[in-house]
C-alpha cells in the first residue's frame, strides 16, 4: 500500500508531467494528491527537496521497467524470472529479442508512461540551471547504471559509455517522439543500429 509519501511524490510527477515544470507547488501538489493543504511540505520543505524526491520516485518507476525487461530476457530453466538475472554476467542475451523488448519498453514510455517521462525529462531540463539536481541526477544514473551493467553484458557491452550511449539513445528518441509526434514511432531499428555499431 503506498504511504503518504508516495501518494504525494506520485502527484508530482502528475503535475509536472501534464503541466510543467513552472506549475509544480507544494499547494498543486497537494490538491492533485487529495491531501489536506500543507501535507505536501510536510514531507518535503522545499521545492527542492520535492524535485530530489520526485527524481528518486522516478528511478524506482524506470528500475521496474528495466526489471520488466530482465524478467522477459531471462532464459526460462537457467535463471529465475526475476531480477536475479541481472546478478549473472555470464549469461548470454538474444540480440534480437532484446532489442525488440526494449522497443517495447520505450513505446510503453512514450505512451501509457508518458506523464512519468514528461516529468523525467522536466526534472532534467531544470537541471540544466541546477547544479544540486545534477549531482542528484548524476547519482541516479550512477545507481541505473551499476543496476543494468550486468544486462548490458550480457549483450557484450563492458563498458560504462556503452550503456550510456543506449541509455541517451532512448532519451534522444523520446524526446523526438514528444516534440514530434510519429504515429508510426518505432524504436527498433534505431536500438539495432547503436548495439551493432557499439561492439
Amino acid at each position: 500500500m503506498a504511504t503518504r509519501k508516495d501518494q504525494v511524490l506520485d502527484a508530482a510527477i502528475q503535475v509536472l508531467g501534464t503541466r510543467g515544470m513552472r506549475q509544480l507547488t507544494h499547494r498543486a501538489v497537494d490538491e492533485q494528491a487529495g491531501v489536506p493543504p500543507g501535507s505536501t511540505s510536510n514531507h518535503f520543505r522545499t521545492r527542492e527537496a520535492l524535485l530530489s524526491g520526485v527524481l528518486d520516485r522516478i528511478l524506482e518507476q524506470e528500475i521496474a521497467g528495466w526489471n520488466r525487461v530482465a524478467e522477459t530476457m531471462a532464459p526460462d530453466e537457467t535463471v529465475p524470472r526475476d531480477k536475479t538475472v541481472l546478478r549473472d554476467k555470464t549469461v548470454p542475451l538474444d540480440e534480437d529479442r532484446f532489442v525488440a523488448v526494449l522497443g517495447s519498453l520505450v513505446d510503453h514510455l512514450s505512451s501509457r508512461d508518458r506523464v512519468l517521462t514528461l516529468a523525467r525529462l522536466a526534472v532534467f531540463a531544470e537541471a540544466a540551471t541546477n547544479p544540486a539536481l545534477q549531482r542528484r541526477i548524476g547519482e541516479a544514473q550512477r545507481r541505473l547504471l551499476t543496476w543494468a551493467a550486468p544486462l548490458a553484458a550480457g549483450l557484450g557491452l563492458r563498458e560504462p559509455r556503452q550503456l550510456k550511449a543506449l541509455l541517451a539513445l532512448i532519451d534522444g528518441l523520446l524526446v523526438n517522439q514528444f516534440a514530434n509526434p510519429d504515429p508510426e514511432f518505432d524504436a527498433v531499428p534505431a536500438i539495432s543500429a547503436l548495439l551493432s555499431g557499439l561492439r
